[in-house]
């Protein structure tokens, strides 16, 4: 045995397949330095929430054999002790595992039961690699296997860290509902096929898209309640080999306690053990939420195009300069990068879709997989909802001319008309306004088709954002007119 700790020097340990070197100041031991060798495949480590999702399980799990007399009290207390630090993130730089490892998550869930087993082998008096007083499968993993644990952490983890992004999604809802209110009596062209369709408020734009974002809020809340089913206890297959038969039952009440969590026991742990569907749903909510928040990025850099050749009817705060050849320039910086986001959420899930169909037989083996990418899209959502809030949102503003400019001169009242005029001598008008280049009330004032005090109320701004009561004596008198007779007959 060399000097613990000294740089560059080893111990020695011994596993089924032989003796291996692990350095000599490492918490883990053999079996995650045969991983670390092997599995070198991204540079990517495992999400702190996932080791504090481990920690959280070992110390529920030493508690529930404590309780069931499988583990020594001084044993069972410094196993808990030492999956605590765990749990509080304090020895994260001992997980040191590849995301991409060997299936179901065998070497994320050793190196954990070999930092316990370490640090709590120091805290009875015993030293690194030495397991004679706690060993990582005989105590640590009691009762355990990779394939119950790893389900399990998976879930943890998302449970974390959709708070946060539930919390992100409410407050860009906030944003968009307080300039709803700000500008909810500002006409503005509405657009379908990118053509002018009829008028809108960016009130009830930007309502509308802080009630998409609450949908997807509500979609997120909806995946939490199978995400707190877990299957501790069923062990390798489900079926609870080598798991006390309370086990189950006294490990996930003891876990609810710590990760303070409703978390209940899974209806059925062989399913737990394969069936990758409540990650799965998480993921597609993200996906949903993804794609709503990459349409709502897609309009903003439309609304603020130009500014002088393009729509112009937003101006985003400027977060950089635009252009390293054009001077001045700026672009909307922060809603592409938001949808690069979304385009990467919506790549995770499909790849999680993929290997949640692998799950042969009695387990899935691309868990890991499964986990890393969706704790990356909670994770990356998070932040960029963050970012397009507070950088983009926040401080953007209506063009209130421009808008007004673009409405007064389009032909989009032309729909509320054709109630009184009929379709065919509405349709008629808007190909004469841009035959000559004239605004379309010009037009029906010329043909006196309509009386200006009445086609001032037809056309009022804000009485074309809503529905109307058609005035049926109005449209009777206009039609009765020979004036109107004799435009449809013409056309």
């Amino acid at each position: 045995m060399k000097r613990r700790g000294s740089r560059g020097r080893t111990r020695m340990e011994r596993d089924s397949l032989g003796r291996k070197a692990v350095p000599a100041g490492a918490l883990y031991g053999i079996f995650t330095e045969r991983a670390r060798q092997t599995f070198s495949l991204s540079g990517l480590r495992a999400h702190p929430a996932f080791i504090r999702s481990l920690g959280m399980i070992k110390q529920a799990a030493a508690e529930a054999n404590g309780r069931l007399g499988l583990l020594p009290p001084r044993l069972a207390r410094a196993i808990e002790w030492a999956a605590d630090q765990v749990r509080a993130n304090r020895v994260d730089s001992a997980f040191v595992l590849d995301v991409f490892q060997a299936g179901a998550g065998t070497p994320h869930h050793m190196n954990a039961n070999e930092v316990i087993a370490n640090l709590a082998n120091e805290r009875l008096g015993g030293r690194r690699g030495a397991y004679d007083r706690v060993h990582p499968n005989n105590h640590v993993n009691l009762g355990q296997s990779s394939n119950d644990v790893t389900p399990t952490a998976a879930r943890l983890t998302a449970l974390q860290l959709l708070t946060p992004l539930a919390e992100e999604i409410r407050r860009l809802e906030v944003a968009f509902r307080a300039h709803g209110r700000a500008a909810a009596r500002v006409v503005k062209p509405g657009r379908t096929h990118l053509q002018d369709a009829v008028p809108i408020t960016f009130g009830q734009v930007f309502t509308g898209y802080a009630e998409a974002l609450a949908r997807c809020r509500r979609g997120l809340t909806l995946c939490r309640g199978d995400l707190l089913e877990v299957g501790l206890g069923g062990t390798a297959v489900g079926t609870g080999i080598t798991a006390h038969p309370r086990f189950g039952r006294l490990v996930a009440r003891a876990l609810a306690r710590i990760a303070r969590l409703p978390l209940r026991p899974a209806r059925s742990p062989v399913e737990t053990t394969w069936n990758m569907v409540p990650l799965v749903r998480c993921s597609a909510a993200l996906r949903d939420l993804a794609l709503t928040v990459s349409k709502i990025c897609m309009d903003l850099r439309l609304l603020a195009s130009g500014p002088h050749t393009g729509l112009g009817e937003l101006i985003l705060p400027a977060v950089e300069p635009g252009s390293s050849i054009m001077p001045g320039k700026i672009n909307p910086s922060v809603p592409e990068a938001v949808q690069m986001v979304c385009f990467q959420v919506m790549g995770n899930d499909a790849t999680v879709a993929r290997a949640a169909e692998a799950g042969e037989l009695e387990l899935n083996v691309m868990t890991p997989l499964i986990a890393f990418d969706l704790w990356r899209s909670l994770e990356l959502l998070t932040h960029a909802l963050r970012l397009l809030r507070s950088r983009c949102v926040e401080g953007l503003r209506v063009d209130r001319r421009r808008a007004r400019a673009l409405v007064e001169g389009s032909l989009i009242e032309a729909t509320a008309l054709s109630p009184y005029l009929g379709y065919d001598v509405a349709a008629a008008l808007v190909k004469e306004a841009l035959a000559r280049g004239r605004p379309l009330r010009e037009v029906v004032l010329g043909r006196r088709l309509v009386d200006p005090a009445a086609l001032d109320r037809l056309l009022a701004p804000a009485a074309l954002t809503r529905p109307q009561r058609l005035d049926a004596r109005l449209r009777r008198r206009i039609q009765r007119t020979p004036a109107f007779r004799a435009f449809r007959q013409h056309i």
